[in-house]
């Protein structure tokens, strides 16, 4: 292993531009540099799963860097309790280094592998313009097909939109986003080679993958946002925006289970099932992602990658929009401003879908294959001996 003095004339060149070597990315081999840093100190061993998987490890392969960018939370307690962080010479920005791996990751990862550049675009703008855009085509559609207020329907969006075009249009883009992803967490995780998958592991990886084990900053207290304070609310408004998306989703297949096994049809009372799932996990989409928003603004300038925040922040305002023009829609279905909230909420929700495989959404993905890794690794024996986990 190279001494500190070593690592540190490194990080003096890789401040200068000058070459280090390695081999990957310039991204890669700066996290490998760090990693080398943190394997010798190794002071932040119990703040999350990061470094017990560095310590099974005395060089740091592309592969290995991918892996554990993307098991990093980026929670940011590392970075306020590491004694070489800037300005010391080494520069050690563990949160800021993997964040800029990941989304090599994801562009790399990618299917099609052309699309990957859309991660470097998908930013507040091009969400938003494109949730406009889909919106105006909607209204359009809707338009060609009627009027745009109308006298009251009872809440039958299939008199606005019949279920067959609706049912064909968005299942076919949720399915992309899940094919596309799909395929990207697959050949993420053939480069890993992780060896088998037990049941153990995969409880305990879906277990941390749940609860947000790793946002904790390793001793309950929570992570680090604005300041060194260490704080929950992040962990928290993860948890209301995971489970809010999930609550939508459990209500729309309820509602699919009504319509083709039940035969009954939209509108559905608002004390029904799909109705109750919907409107709790409508609540949770907006806490969760107005929260985000709101650490996001707020985030210590040292945390993560400065150049990722508009790919953030757009995965963050599109659930956000998708939730709010939802709730408006619920609560106005009786009027004669159905169809037109109708069409615009579902433009909004067709910009989701198109931009999930190539925007934020991507991390959630990749990271419960990181976790899953992790929990296969550390039951295989430790060669290394280097620290316990």
């Amino acid at each position: 292993m190279q001494s500190l003095e070593a690592l540190a004339r490194e990080a003096v060149a890789l401040a200068h531009n000058e070459p280090v070597p390695g081999g990957g990315s310039a991204a890669v081999d700066e996290v490998a540099r760090q990693m080398q840093i943190c394997n010798a100190c190794r002071y932040c061993e119990t703040f999350c799963a990061v470094f017990p998987a560095m310590t099974r490890r005395l060089s740091f392969a592309p592969g290995d860097v991918h892996y554990l960018a993307n098991l990093c939370h980026n929670c940011g307690a590392c970075l306020h309790a590491c004694q070489y962080a800037p300005p010391h010479d080494f520069a050690v920005n563990v949160p800021r280094a993997m964040a800029q791996v990941r989304q090599e990751t994801y562009a790399g990862y990618a299917w099609p592998g052309a699309l990957g550049a859309l991660y470097r675009r998908n930013g507040v703008t091009f969400a938003l313009a494109t949730a406009a855009g889909l919106a105006l085509f909607m209204v359009l559609l809707l338009a060609m097909r009627g009027s745009l207020w109308h006298e009251p329907l009872a809440g039958n969006f299939y008199a606005v939109f019949p279920h067959n075009m609706m049912a064909w249009m968005f299942g076919a883009a949720f399915g992309f986003a899940v094919l596309a992803l799909g395929i990207g967490a697959a050949r993420f995780w053939r480069a890993q080679s992780p060896g088998p998958v037990t049941a153990p592991a995969a409880t305990a990886a879906a277990g941390n993958a749940l609860a947000l084990t790793y946002l904790d900053g390793g001793h309950g207290d929570g992570c680090n946002e604005s300041s060194d304070a260490f704080t929950l609310w992040r962990r928290r408004f993860h948890h209301f925006t995971f489970y809010g998306f999930m609550l939508c989703f459990a209500a729309t297949c309820v509602a699919t289970l009504y319509h083709y096994v039940l035969g009954e049809q939209a509108p559905y009372p608002v004390t029904s099932l799909p109705v109750v799932l919907g409107t709790v996990g409508g609540i949770g989409l907006l806490i969760g992602p107005a929260g985000l928003l709101w650490l996001n603004l707020r985030r210590h300038p040292l945390h993560g990658d400065p150049a990722q925040r508009p790919m953030d922040r757009a995965f963050i305002v599109l659930l956000f929009a998708t939730s709010l023009t939802g709730l408006a829609l619920l609560v106005l279905r009786d009027t004669g401003a159905m169809a037109l909230l109708l069409a615009v909420h579902l433009g909004t929700v067709m910009a989701l879908f198109l931009t999930l495989p190539y925007g934020k959404f991507a991390h959630a993905v990749y990271r419960v294959a990181a976790l899953l890794k992790y929990q296969v690794e550390r039951r295989q024996p430790n060669k290394l001996q280097l620290g316990a986990d």
